[in-house]
């Protein structure tokens, strides 16, 4: 009797064929959305469609995340993913990763390519960005010469500093010359010396801005000795001059707002530095001038006229009290005279004269006060209040004050 297999051992034996198949493990099919459901759980049903055939497709929550647009019904897309047997019904479904709108699924993975390519060459390495000037006298833009791109660059550019210059390279920015004719307009403007570099163009599908996805424009922006900013398309838009350029702009209007300084904030901050350089040099001027009233002051107090009539006043008071105090040293010196003369004239010779006393000497002007001293036949000199006697001495006797009051007595 033949081999028997159970449903489960066919569906098994199906699925590891399905997963040992290389082509159907990373595979992109194409076709049309039917049975679109958005499940509660995150995950995403749908069924892919073309007028031979349809194949059942879901799409996890959590590559779901990287889905950029919603799927809808009656879309063209394409879905890259594997294709894989669910055992339990034995149906083969394909188990999509990445969902995109049909025509951008080659593309993308060319896009992805070369980025990855570029990447690893370091051509979006950060250290090699220039930072973009300040303020610029000359704004290179490679674009399209028609169009809202351009006209947005001009007008915001006038609209915040009139005095840039901007000088335009009318590039072709889609189809087979558009790679060459950016690159010659890069080349161009970095010889005439602008400032800053827009690179860009407005909106439009993968396919219209493919020529920014060129090795040979990524590598012309990263030679670029010129700042250069990338503006293509709009936010959302992503090509490979974003990563090569040193600023990327989300559209080509918000390129020339980070390329062209806005004059009026620059004069507001002209006006704002310069009301605060004046407050600064009143303050400065202030404290100046009242360092200068006291250096004035201190000046006149220290200058030689000055110092000479202090030194005359301080002279003249010096005078005063040397003539108060030489006054007073003479009127002391008076009184105390005075007193020394009423004290003389107490002890004064002549003032005992007139008073009755007599002054004797001898023959050798001495004087005479004791008997004892003298002698029989001395001459002595009498001094008297109005003139001298000459004696001679007959004879002495002795005699005492004591003896004197006992005759007064008696």
């Amino acid at each position: 009797m033949k081999n028997v297999y159970s449903v489960g051992q066919v569906n098994s034996y199906i699925r590891n064929m399905f997963s040992q198949d290389f082509m159907l493990r990373n595979i992109y099919v194409r076709g049309e959305v039917s049975n679109c459901k958005y499940h509660s759980s995150g995950h995403l049903y749908f069924t892919l469609k073309d007028e031979k055939g349809a194949i059942a497709c879901v799409m996890f929550s959590g590559y779901r995340r990287g889905l950029k647009f919603r799927l809808e019904e009656g879309q063209q897309v394409v879905a890259g993913g594997s294709v894989e047997v669910y055992e339990r019904d034995g149906k083969y479904q394909l188990y999509a990763k990445e969902i995109f709108p049909d025509g951008a699924g080659y593309l993308y993975e060319k896009f992805e390519r070369l980025k990855k390519e570029l990447e690893e060459r370091g051509l979006f390495a950060p250290e090699y960005k220039q930072p973009i000037p300040k303020y610029i006298h000359t704004l290179g833009v490679v674009t399209a010469p028609t169009g809202a791109a351009v006209q947005d660059i001009i007008n915001i550019t006038h609209r915040r500093n009139p005095y840039v210059q901007i000088i335009l390279y009318p590039a072709i920015v889609q189809g087979d010359q558009a790679v060459l004719s950016i690159v010659n307009g890069i080349r161009a403007l970095e010889q005439l010396g602008v400032d800053v570099m827009i690179v860009g163009r407005g909106g439009g599908s993968m396919e219209d801005l493919w020529a920014f996805n060129d090795e040979a424009v990524a590598q012309a922006v990263f030679d670029c000795t010129v700042p250069v900013i990338s503006a293509v398309g709009h936010e959302t838009d992503t090509t490979i001059i974003d990563f090569v350029a040193d600023l990327r702009a989300p559209t080509p209007s918000a390129a020339a707002e980070l390329a062209v300084y806005d004059v009026r904030q620059l004069l507001e901050l002209f006006k704002t530095e310069k009301d605060g350089l004046d407050r600064r040099i009143r303050v400065i001027l202030n404290r100046e001038s009242v360092r200068l009233k006291h250096a004035a002051q201190k000046l006149r107090f220290l200058s030689p006229a000055n110092q000479i009539r202090e030194k005359r006043m301080q002279a003249i008071r010096m005078e005063e009290g040397l003539h108060a105090a030489m006054k007073h040293v003479l009127e002391t010196k008076k009184n105390r005279m005075c007193l020394y003369v009423e004290k003389l004239k107490g002890l004064s010779p002549l003032d005992k004269l007139s008073q009755g006393f007599s002054h004797v000497e001898d023959e050798a002007g001495r004087t005479v006060s004791d008997i004892g001293k003298v002698a029989p036949g001395d001459l002595l000199t009498i001094y008297m209040k109005n003139g001298r006697v000459l004696s001679q001495v007959k004879e002495t006797s002795p005699w005492s004050p004591a003896d004197a009051a006992g005759e007064e007595k008696e």
